[in-house]
């Protein structure tokens, strides 16, 4: 049986090539409220924009978020885009950014206006130059490729047709990949396929598999014979199909295809998710994750992306968290562990004017002291955001042993909890940033705490908000409780003496 934990465990230790496409996303959100008096179409009354890595850098940031390491090739131009994507990525520690500059590029930069109350995308704007990479270009791009190749888990060639995946740099990457026995996962561009041929996997969606068959694709036994077509003559491993809605298809040569539904969510945003199910496979494909375990896994990190913002990522927690058996989801569902999905949730309850409150702790052993707190600050408010610390900072606090349950189990008791509306897992000591960053109309804390050692009582009250103190239930502690279970416990054995080396 595939173990997931294992897995994971084992892709914090890999190292990940991705070779791409890289750009600059920007995404501008704002409200329509009128027409233009000057042309039929709607005036988006911009509120903010937000920048970011995109196509393969985009697959890069999955990797990183998933645990590994990463070394990304790409190509930019000699300009302020190019600059700024530079900037960037020096700042993501997991990644190690090998840019090819070419002066005579233009580096791509896509500028999306979105309605956010919506979540729709009104027009795209595009800055590239979408031609071939020089003969330069190319053999930079190689030989940085070539030489990570050896230290590496597995490779990702991420194609968006902007010219850094030529057919020179595909052959010679595939080629050296394969002479050092490491799997290649390309998620493919255009319809002539023969130029990936070698991959181990490719990961079309629906629109692009029929285009490399020439011919549509309706239903999924139409889907099947176009991927065992695409993987005979690309000569793959396997062909993993991205269906939308549809869910996923996958074809791995020799055993018989397998159809699998999407996850019913809300969706935000697709933008990149092809990326998040290339980064999956291929982390999951390096520490020798059979395909469809792998496919699942990616279907679910396929539905998280999809239900943030922008270009978005999928950490280890929100991956456990959805692929939970289907009668935990419902809990699941409160448990954030990206912070910008707390500022979506945070944002419609505020335009609905509801009182969001909030409260905070280890929540190691739930007890009745804890189930009195949540409920009686429920009470004050119309939405309770619990902040969780996670389990380095519960170690930091608590000390050695501590804690006894791991966050992703303390964070799923307290989300069953029905007093509970959000469940917002945070790394420091205090949960003053998630305070601040919440903005709650009611603070609550237990009556053991003096209200000026409250954290976030200045900044709470400051704001028009309010701090309570709720009496504690006597005798109902997480450290009373490991107390009396380590007296509890029976005593241990004499330890046995050692015998001296060939007794016997």
């Amino acid at each position: 049986m595939f173990d997931f934990e294992e897995a994971l465990r084992l892709v914090s230790l890999q190292t990940i090539l991705c070779v791409g496409d890289v750009m600059l996303d920007d995404f501008v959100y704002g409200e329509v409220t009128r027409i233009s008096p000057e042309a039929p179409t709607p005036v988006l009354k911009v509120e903010y924009n937000a920048t970011g890595i995109g196509g393969a850098g985009n697959v890069a940031r999955n990797i990183a978020a998933l645990g590994a390491q990463c070394i990304f090739v790409g190509l930019i131009g000699d300009d302020e885009a190019g600059r700024a994507l530079r900037s960037a990525l020096a700042k993501l520690p997991s990644i190690a950014p090998k840019l090819v500059t070419d002066p005579a590029r233009q580096t791509t930069r896509k500028v999306r206006f979105v309605s956010e109350h919506h979540s729709t995308h009104l027009m795209r704007a595009d800055w590239e130059t979408a031609q071939p990479a020089g003969a330069d270009s190319e053999g930079a791009i190689i030989a940085a490729a070539e030489a990570a190749i050896p230290e590496v888990g597995a490779v990702v060639l991420s194609d968006y047709a902007k010219g850094a995946l030529t057919e020179r740099v595909v052959g010679a990457v595939i080629a050296a990949a394969r002479r050092h026995g490491k799997p290649v996962i390309v998620d493919p561009k255009g319809h002539d396929y023969r130029i990936y041929r070698g991959a181990t996997l490719i990961t079309p969606n629906n629109k692009e598999l029929a285009a490399a068959v020439h011919r549509p694709l309706g239903t999924e036994a139409e889907i099947a014979a176009a991927a065992a077509e695409v993987a005979r003559f690309v000569e793959s491993d396997a062909v993993l199909i991205t269906r939308s809605e549809a869910g996923m298809s996958l074809h791995v040569v020799g055993r018989a295809p397998i159809h699998i539904p999407a996850y019913a969510v809300k969706v935000r945003d697709v933008s990149g998710a092809g990326d998040t199910v290339a980064a999956v496979m291929a982390v999951l494909l390096a520490v020798k994750t059979p395909y469809d375990a792998a496919m699942r896994a990616a279907n679910a990190a396929a539905a998280v992306v999809v239900g943030k913002r922008g270009t978005a990522t999928v950490s280890p927690g929100e991956l456990r968290s959805r692929l939970l058996p289907h009668a935990t989801l419902a809990p699941e569902e409160k448990i954030v562990f990206d912070w910008s999905q707390l500022d979506e949730r945070l944002s419609d309850w505020r335009r609905r004017g509801l009182r969001i409150g909030f409260t905070n702790g280890c929540f190691d052993l739930l007890h009745r002291g804890h189930t009195r707190l949540l409920a009686e600050a429920r009470a004050a408010c119309d939405c309770l955001v619990v902040g969780l610390n996670s389990d380095a900072s519960t170690a930091r606090l608590k000390g050695d042993g501590r804690p006894i349950n791991a966050v992703d189990s303390r964070a799923e008791v307290l989300a069953a909890l029905e007093a509970v509306d959000l469940v917002v897992v945070f790394e420091e000591d205090t949960p003053l940033e998630l305070i601040r960053r919440v903005r709650p109309a009611v603070l609550v804390k237990g009556a053991h705490y003096r209200l000026e050692d409250v954290v976030g009582r200045k900044e709470v009250e400051a704001a028009g908000g309010e701090v309570l103190l709720v009496d504690l239930v006597p005798g109902h502690s997480t450290t009373s409780l490991v107390r009396r279970l380590a007296e509890a416990a029976p005593t241990s054995a004499p330890a046995r003496t050692a015998k001296p080396a060939g007794a016997k």
